[in-house]
């Protein structure tokens, strides 16, 4: 898994103080006077954006599938392996669990 050294998260209330503050890197007034024209320039020449077209007509929302509780056994080990990642150790088995199952049914 990559590392995520440079993404922190934050709340809505969190950044709003944050804004208020003056701690924010962004200009917002800027922002907020920029045309929706001006907007789609600016992020085109993002090099970052090169290339990324967006169809938004064939977009769809995908809902997450509920997940199924399940008590089940492990072996310590491999718990502690996963339990020393951090936060989401539970959501990373369960990713393993899934590419198993995926590349089991070719």
């Amino acid at each position: 898994m990559a590392k995520r050294e440079h993404i922190v998260t934050r709340t809505a209330s969190e950044l709003q103080a944050m804004r208020r503050r003056g701690e924010s890197r962004s200009d917002w007034a800027k922002a907020a006077s920029m045309t929706s024209d001006e907007i789609e320039a600016s992020v085109a020449a993002n090099p970052d954006e090169v290339g990324m077209v967006v169809d938004w007509d064939s977009a769809t929302v995908e809902m997450p599938q509920p997940k199924a509780v399940l008590n089940m056994r492990v072996d310590q080990e491999v718990l502690d392996y996963f339990r020393k990642t951090g936060r989401g150790y539970q959501t990373r088995i369960n990713a393993v669990l899934k590419t198993y199952v995926s590349r089991m049914r070719g």
